[in-house]
């Protein structure tokens, strides 16, 4: 056994060494609130976000963009959520992540249209669904997190889809266009200990979404309404494999190591998308489904271990 983990050691080492450890830039985008309260939930899902980004996982101050429809830069936002900052946004961002990397991208807010045409409500003319398709397409080489957590979203999720990309959705079409509740239980999933569902110190994009889908069935159930939300993922696979946060050590040896384990096979998908542009697809292709599949496999190996929640 301790031959094994100093074994995992120099593989985690010898990635971790590769031509730069991977890093999470983060772009979190609130809209038109309309009224104070909206406004209060869209502020603390953007602030819980932000502080975490910061705080917990790491996130360079230049890798993290925070933009709202208030129009004074504080220490919370970095600036106006207009569709002309969002497209900026992204031009920054592009110049800084490198092949491997993740990017977040949370949007939050009301939403209206369908198709391709679905939108995100911002100060001035609104983005649609065909613009953050557009604005995306230069990050084939990282793993990319797109949440649109607003009203309306569910048409962003076909638009959007595509290989090395998770997206989220609050709804599962544009026609659920009430208020969503999914935003503030999302961010909160991200930093919580209870979306920890492996309890292994960071949470997955499927533990967020996870624990985000529960919080709003139990939120309509608790006050008798009838459900007008209903979330939906693209890539439950890759989700479990993409997570956020420190890595907590496990007293139990056998957990220890199958964490350890799980985590040189994370730095091995970095590592290969990394190397995507000078592969065949074929192969590149087969090798990500061996990793993710890999990945699935210890995750599920750490809950029957014995982790509790």
């Amino acid at each position: 056994m301790r031959m094994r983990g100093f074994t995992l050691c120099i593989i985690i080492a010898l990635f971790a060494n590769d031509a730069h450890a991977q890093r999470t830039h983060v772009l979190v985008v609130s809209g038109l609130s309309g009224e104070p309260a909206f406004k209060r939930t869209f502020d603390l899902a953007a602030a819980t976000i932000r502080e975490a980004a910061h705080t917990k996982w790491g996130v360079a101050d230049s890798s993290l963009i925070v933009l709202t429809e208030d129009s004074v830069v504080s220490a919370v936002s970095n600036g106006k959520s207009t569709r002309v900052n969002v497209a900026a946004a992204f031009v920054a961002l592009s110049k800084r992540v490198q092949p491997g990397d993740v990017l977040l991208v949370v949007l939050i807010g009301h939403g209206s249209g369908d198709g391709a045409g679905s939108k995100v409500n911002l100060p001035g003319p609104d983005p649609t669904a065909s613009d953050f398709a557009t604005w995306l397409s230069g990050f084939s080489r990282q793993t990319v997190v797109f949440v649109n957590a607003a009203s309306g979203s569910g048409d962003f999720l076909p638009v959007l889809a595509a290989p090395s990309r998770i997206v989220v959705t609050a709804t599962k079409s544009a026609v659920e266009r009430n208020e969503s509740l999914f935003a503030q239980y999302f961010a909160k999933g991200l930093v919580s200990d209870e979306a920890d569902a492996d309890k292994d110190g960071r949470v997955s994009v499927l533990e967020a979404y996870r624990y985000a889908k529960a919080a709003v069935t139990r939120a309509y159930e608790s006050t008798n309404r009838l459900q007008t939300e209903h979330a939906q993922l693209s890539d439950s696979l890759l989700a479990a494999t993409v997570a956020f946060g420190g890595v907590q050590a496990s007293s139990d040896p056998r957990i220890a190591a199958l964490v350890a384990e799980r985590q040189a096979l994370e730095m091995s998908v970095a590592a290969l998308r990394a190397r995507k542009a000078s592969m065949d697809t074929s192969a590149y292709d087969h090798e990500l489904e061996r990793l993710l599949l890999a990945i699935a496999e210890k995750t599920q190996a750490i809950r029957a271990a014995g982790v509790k929640k």
